[in-house]
């Protein structure tokens, strides 16, 4: 049985850190390998061909010989994962479809895909395999019972090419024992963490010693959820590190209370890891009480950071604006406590709804959701959450302006200085040879630094810590993580304030009996029976220029369309796919119909 497993690509984010990973880091294409996908290989019959493509480090054939395809992904998959599932079913293939989108709402694949796999996958996977092989697969393959992580195989490691990735991916638990009302994490995994044992952890460890890698990143959502059999973990991996010469360099998500556990602390840091992601969300308690995020409330959240960054563990965060607590006071609030800090990576998103989350729920109730947005990536200027008090121009330029001011050149040093200040030595490891080192140096500063001009330098320069050059490594990679997040922002969020005004009065002087107007980040196109072809010219670089300019979205509404313009919507349409989330389409079915192109790249509006 011939399977390929297929990951798709992701959109460029903070979160990609495409200009690191493209322009700096020697050898790499992409930031971490498709962990899931690796153990559900593990999980197939033992006589089956399997492989794996991830399309964020490959190109796809446009057909593929297999029995099955599997196409996994997250929420900010989805899109391309539907466009992908319609592709290889109209060639014929099998197609199965799962990952977290799938689990969390299988109901948004039925028909798509000929099945869904929703939920854990150790048990339902090696079920639709035999029932495959049988020739009677099911639909839809759920799991409603308790997966125990002891019947997790070893990823199958060898089906990914991991010199690619900045990091290789392993999961010790699942579930966190927190209540954060945004969270979609205890919906699926549920608050009862359930772990790996330490034998387990170590067959892995040994996998991929046996591959040459350094650095891994422990996927957990929390890995400390269970800080008794956490602490047992992390004295069998120093053990395990003592062994074997200290091979890897680690890193993980945990939530704040690590700073107050001495011994935990001391523990990971014995163990091997240099860096962990926290949830801050908001350094403001009445929005952390509102949110249910209690565990931030313990305790002065700059005091916890701090005593981190003394302990030689570096804090990478995540925090949220647009709780109803919120003001506009709230974004300076924000952006004091993100310098003070000293954090580089801080993803800061604007709150979103996840589907069957506590919150999304309460919105729902309360008329507060705003429809067509997507909900799974929060690091755009737009949300799917209609705040109380505050629009959503307010929002969006508020937002943008945090990121603006965090990400200029002083910004970078001087959170580089704050946390430099409070770090204990020996907190980040290099997995690069030497040569491969100062070419990395070399590259950060003649495309990253020297290309900034003289105040990018001094900057650089001021941030250097010359009295304890042991910290270097941390100062350069702080300086890659800042100047690949200020490119994604200056991209995607830090649009020129008369960009939508002048698309629109160019292509107003296009349009007969259409019409063009703005509406808080969107520009709306509506056009009507008549039409000519100099929209058609003129707009696809014109609305390409917006999208690739700016974080706006294009709402194209056609009444109907005459057959001897197809042909040109569908070329404006496949210059706009690369950006297709953010337009929005209101055409009817029979004028679809007549198109020769997927439009499973756009957002579909209902004609109105």
């Amino acid at each position: 049985m011939r399977l390929v497993l297929i990951n798709p690509k992701t959109p460029e984010s903070f979160w990609s850190f495409q200009w690191a990973v493209h322009e700096i880091l020697p050898g790499k294409r992409a930031v971490n390998p498709p962990l899931g996908l690796a153990t559900l290989a593990a999980l197939c019959p033992d006589d089956w061909d399997v492989r794996i493509i991830d399309e964020n480090i490959e190109a796809l054939p446009e057909a593929i010989a297999a029995d099955i395809i599997g196409i996994g992904g997250m929420g900010v998959q989805a899109s391309r994962q539907k466009e992908l599932m319609a592709r290889y079913r109209g060639l014929g293939a099998y197609v199965v479809v799962g990952g977290a989108a799938a689990s969390l709402c299988p109901e948004n694949y039925e028909g798509l895909a000929d099945s869904v796999i929703s939920g854990e996958a150790e048990y339902i996977w090696p079920e639709f395999c035999r029932d495959f092989a049988a020739g009677r697969p099911k639909p839809l393959y759920r799991e409603t019972g308790t997966v125990e992580l002891c019947h997790s195989p070893v990823p199958r490691f060898d089906l990914l090419d991991l010199k690619a990735y900045s990091n290789a991916t392993l999961q010790y638990s699942r579930g966190c024992p927190f209540t954060c009302e945004f969270c979609d994490i205890i919906v699926m995994f549920g608050r009862k963490p359930r772990m790996k044992t330490p034998p387990q952890i170590g067959a892995e460890l040994d996998a991929l010693r046996a591959r040459g890698v350094q650095s891994i990143f422990f996927v957990d959502d929390n890995m400390i959820g269970n800080k008794k059999e956490a602490k047992k973990l992390f004295a069998f991996i120093a053990d395990y590190q003592r062994a074997h010469g200290w091979p890897f360099a680690f890193g993980t998500e945990v939530s704040i209370n690590l700073s107050q556990d001495e011994e935990l602390m001391a523990l990971m840091r014995n163990a091997g890891f240099h860096w962990v992601f926290i949830g801050i969300e908001s350094p403001d308690p009445a929005s952390l009480k509102e949110t249910g995020k209690t565990q931030n409330l313990r305790e002065d959240l700059l005091t916890s950071v701090r005593r981190l960054y003394g302990r030689g563990i570096e804090v990478l965060a995540g925090f949220i604006i647009g709780f109803d607590n919120d003001t506009p006071a709230s974004f300076e609030q924000q952006y004091q406590f993100i310098s003070q800090s000293g954090i580089q990576t801080a993803m800061i998103g604007l709150l979103s709804a996840l589907p069957k989350t506590p919150l999304y729920e309460r919105l729902k109730r309360e008329g507060r959701l705003r429809e067509g947005m997507e909900e799974s990536d929060n690091t755009r200027v737009r949300s799917n959450v209609i705040h109380k008090t505050m629009s959503e121009e307010t929002i969006a330029r508020l937002y943008a302006d945090v990121y603006r001011r965090l990400l200029t050149d002083r910004g970078i040093a001087t959170r580089i200085k704050n946390k430099l200040a409070y770090m204990g030595q020996g907190a980040r490891r290099n997995s690069f040879t030497t040569a491969q080192t100062l070419g990395l140096v070399w590259r950060l500063l003649s495309k990253g630094i020297f290309a900034g001009g003289p105040r990018r330098i001094f900057h650089f320069c001021r941030s250097l810590p010359l009295s304890r050059p042991a910290l270097v490594p941390t100062m350069i990679a702080d300086w890659i993580a800042g100047l690949s997040m200020r490119k994604f922002a200056s991209d995607h969020l830090w649009t020129a304030p008369d960009l939508l005004d002048a698309v629109q009065a160019k292509l107003a002087r296009t349009l007969r009996q259409g019409e063009v107007w703005i509406s808080r980040q969107s520009l709306n196109i509506h056009i009507g029976q008549e039409m000519n072809l100099a929209f058609f010219r003129k707009s696809a670089p014109q609305l390409s220029k917006l999208l690739k300019q700016s974080q706006a979205s294009i709402i194209l509404s056609i009444d109907s369309l005459p057959n001897e313009y197809c042909r040109h919507l569908e070329k404006l349409l496949r210059r706009l796919a690369k950006d297709g989330d953010r337009v929005f389409l209101q055409i009817s079915e029979a004028t679809r119909a007549r198109l020769g192109l997927d439009l499973s790249a756009f957002q579909l509006v209902a004609s109105p």
